[in-house]
């Protein structure tokens, strides 16, 4: 039986319809419900894509280490996306498959696929449910009807659309801001509002898509906005607790879902109880996008030789609403300090042995439907006051919206706390990094060891030439020693005498 959590801090959460902080309570008490926007599936996703979703599952893991189950939606956009959020251009994924020669179900698999890799490796743990927009093209005929039949739409030759003014405080989550801005939708012909937007767009008459499908409204494919509001109320219900985005959406795309939800329900409510969003990651003072051309994907870092882990912890440096610097130097120091960690958690474990609690918070984490509540109380137990004290702390501030840079110089500090046994900061390191998700007690230093893609020598090569070098050594042939040495070097290896690992490459960022 799992021992008895202490109670904390209450959670609390920034609600961007409010714009204030909340005491989060959820609607259920046995189970918390969570939508994240997915990704489109037209590209890789880029750094800045991949940091929304390190933030929702540090939001997911707050909430399980506070002792609730929750149940994660994340959506998966194959259809009805736009070359632009402001519902204008041509679809995505058409434009990624002409453009590949392929069809759309084979591009949207491939890059569905290294979504789900890209997150895997950073640790990001899968949600309850995968929704895929094209599996409910018939839920948001059905859902469009309803709205429709609400008197919320008007059908247009090129589609059928949302009169915005049909809805109360529409456009309320983007906040005091005029309607061109709030919307900025394309301009159409016979729109009645200029924020109005496609709920089922039309093929038109001399063009096929890929993917189109009957409707009562013609043969097309459903707008972008509509699969969200879908997806999200047949897999949590009509109000769940919380919906999380990426900040770019919180002026366009959820305040049009939040529109459809009202529409549907006759009432207010926006959908849920909560709306997140985490702001941008800026390269150099910009805002990291794909459109713009030369993105960062998490497969260019590693190709650098960055383990994608310390991306993870260069996202969890800066708090989710604040926009987060990307650059060579601050990559550097995250994989710094996570090289750090994983030094000082390896001495500990040298010198605690068996860790008789490890198993049984691996077991717990294996098991499907396992709360990290359960794993926290296996660690928690029996700890002294002082350790307990140090957890209270990082309870503090992760329950304060998630300030997870207040709360990671706590584990260094438990790594580093004189008079505590090995066992007790391992124990400690473990607890929080549940909240953390680096994989501290999992992942070794030499992991952190990736070989850059450009390298022009192999691990067996580099290894046989450290035995030449111990040979010349041994045979005092110090410049012998001192040329291999400088051959490593100029290919990028970097030899460490008297450390366990040996070597390493040299990680080259600017």
């Amino acid at each position: 039986m799992p021992h008895t959590l202490p109670a904390g801090q209450p959670l609390v959460l920034f609600n961007s319809v409010t714009r204030a902080t909340e005491t989060f309570t959820p609607i259920d008490p046995a189970m918390a419900k969570l939508y994240s926007c997915g990704p489109t599936v037209y590209n890789f996703a880029h750094l800045g894509n991949l940091r929304a979703y390190v933030f929702t599952d540090t939001l997911r893991r707050v909430i399980n280490w506070k002792g609730w189950n929750a149940t994660h939606v994340i959506n998966i956009t194959d259809v009805g996306h736009l070359t632009s959020d402001a519902d204008e251009g041509d679809d995505k994924m058409e434009l990624a498959a002409k453009a590949a020669a392929r069809t759309i179900w084979e591009v949207a698999a491939f890059y569905t696929g290294a979504f789900k890799a890209d997150i895997a490796r950073l640790g990001i743990l899968a949600p309850t449910i995968w929704s895929v927009a094209t599996d409910h093209i018939q839920d948001m005929i059905a859902f469009g009807r309803e709205i429709d039949d609400a008197g919320a739409t008007y059908e247009l030759p090129s589609g059928l659309y949302f009169d915005v003014t049909k809805v109360p405080d529409y456009g309320r989550l983007a906040g005091a801001r005029p309607d061109e801005m709030i919307g900025r939708i394309e301009t159409v012909e016979g729109k009645r509002n200029a924020a109005d937007f496609a709920i089922w767009r039309k093929s038109p008459d001399d063009s096929t898509r890929q993917m189109e499908w009957a409707s009562p409204w013609g043969v097309g494919a459903p707008g972008w906005h509509l699969e969200c509001s879908v997806m999200s109320m047949k897999y949590l219900g009509e109000q769940f607790d919380i919906h999380t985005g990426g900040i770019d959406h919180r002026e366009i795309h959820h305040c049009n879902e939040i529109a459809q939800n009202q529409a549907f329900t006759g009432t207010a409510e926006t959908g849920a109880n909560i709306w997140m969003h985490n702001n941008f990651l800026v390269d150099r003072g910009g805002k990291m996008s794909k459109s713009k051309g030369g993105f960062a994907t998490l497969q260019s870092l590693v190709d650098r030789g960055v383990h994608p882990l310390a991306y993870r912890l260069l996202c969890l440096s800066a708090h989710y609403r604040s926009e987060l610097e990307f650059s060579p130097e601050n990559l550097g120091a995250a994989l710094t300090r996570l090289k750090r960690l994983l030094i000082a958690v390896a001495q500990l474990r040298d010198k605690a042995g068996v860790l008789p609690w490890a198993q049984v918070v691996a077991d717990a984490g294996a098991t499907k439907g396992a709360s990290l509540a359960y794993q926290r109380s296996v660690l928690e137990h029996g700890l002294p006051a002082d350790a307990v004290a140090l957890i209270a702390r990082f309870d503090e501030a992760v329950s304060a919206d998630l300030m997870i840079p207040q709360a990671l110089p706590l584990i260094e500090e438990a790594v580093a706390k004189k008079g505590w046994s090995p066992e007790i900061r391992l124990r400690l390191v473990a607890t929080f990094d549940l909240v953390l998700g680096l994989g501290l007690l999992t992942l070794a230093r030499a992991d952190l060891r990736i070989r850059p893609a450009d390298a022009t020598i192999t691990e067996t090569e580099i290894e046989a030439r450290l035995a030449d070098r111990q040979a010349a050594r041994a045979a005092k042939d110090f410049a012998q020693s001192d040329a291999i040495r400088d051959a490593l070097a100029a290919q990028g290896v970097d030899l460490m005498d008297g450390d366990p690992l040996r070597w390493e490459w040299r990680v080259a960022l600017a």
